[in-house]
């Protein structure tokens, strides 16, 4: 466990690209072999909105890294926080839970509250109003959805008091999450079934992106599911019931240009509705 913290602790850009280029490389092929559903689309037409605000998503992170490094130094340096302030625990379950509670600021509550609060919402449609959720819809967030998710990420930071090997570490464990529960791919029921357990799982995620309440107003981790099942946002839902999109931003057409979806945050408020009672999973 020491060597992996010192390795995160100086990871080189290079590595850091490879893991999210890879990821997308990767699954983009797994999707062909093992689809989900069988999307008729042009795939490269597809994903060319969502790569754009991949681009910028980056662009901003890339961006405001020093303040993650900062807040980093500065809690390190000070020992505050919640894991600086815990009796000496062994490595592997410091770092284990640096990252649980790094993915429940900076992944967890951060969605939890864009689904909450009408403008955030707003601004987090253009994630969800992609009709056909592949490997390429995982970081298809406006850019100030991007610098939102970086203030809770940030706030996670300073109150979790993590270091930078256990920031990164987490970081690098979002990508590749985020990359596998979006990704157009047929797992076993069973294994899926078994890792939503502990973590996030591809059919798990997917009941998030299904176009009705209360399905899209649950679910909402990235890496660990403990935190759905904690406050009681974990819901099911057959896969082959899933219809992905927004009832309320049906066009589809709007939903794939780049300007529209710019402009998106800035129409007039309009939520989900809620499935009829015939939907429901108990």
């Amino acid at each position: 466990m020491e060597t992996l913290l010192t390795y995160f602790e100086t990871i080189p850009s290079l590595h850091r690209s490879l893991i999210l280029v890879g990821g997308i490389t990767f699954f983009w092929m797994l999707e062909g072999a093992v689809p989900l559903f069988q999307f008729n689309y042009k795939k490269w037409k597809h994903a060319w909105p969502n790569l754009f605000f991949t681009i910028t998503t980056i662009v901003i992170n890339f961006g405001l890294a020093f303040l993650l490094l900062r807040t980093s130094d500065w809690v390190t340096a000070h020992s505050f926080g919640i894991i600086n302030w815990l009796p000496k625990l062994p490595l592997w379950l410091y770092v284990i839970l640096g990252v649980l509670l790094l993915d429940f600021f900076g992944a967890y509550l951060a969605h939890y509250v864009e689904h909450k609060v009408k403008p955030l919402w707003m601004v987090h449609l253009v994630h969800h109003t992609d009709h056909k959720v592949d490997i390429t819809t995982g970081n298809r967030h406006h850019p100030i959805e991007s610098v939102i998710r970086f203030a809770f990420t940030l706030l996670g930071v300073f109150v979790v008091g993590a270091p930078i090997g256990i920031i990164m570490i987490y970081q690098s464990l979002s990508v590749v999450f985020t990359q596998l529960t979006h990704a157009n791919i047929k797992m076993p029921r069973g294994l899926d079934k078994a890792i939503s357990y502990v973590f996030v799982s591809p059919d798990m995620h997917k009941v998030h992106h299904h176009y009705l309440l209360p399905y899209t107003d649950s679910n909402y981790g990235n890496i660990f599911s403990i935190w759905d099942r904690l406050f009681g946002t974990y819901m099911e839902l057959d896969r082959d019931k899933l219809t992905y999109g927004v009832d309320t931003f049906p066009d589809e057409i709007t939903n794939s240009n780049i300007k529209d979806l710019l402009k998106q945050p800035f129409h007039k408020y309009r939520h989900p509705t809620t499935t009829d009672a015939s939907e429901k999973v108990d």
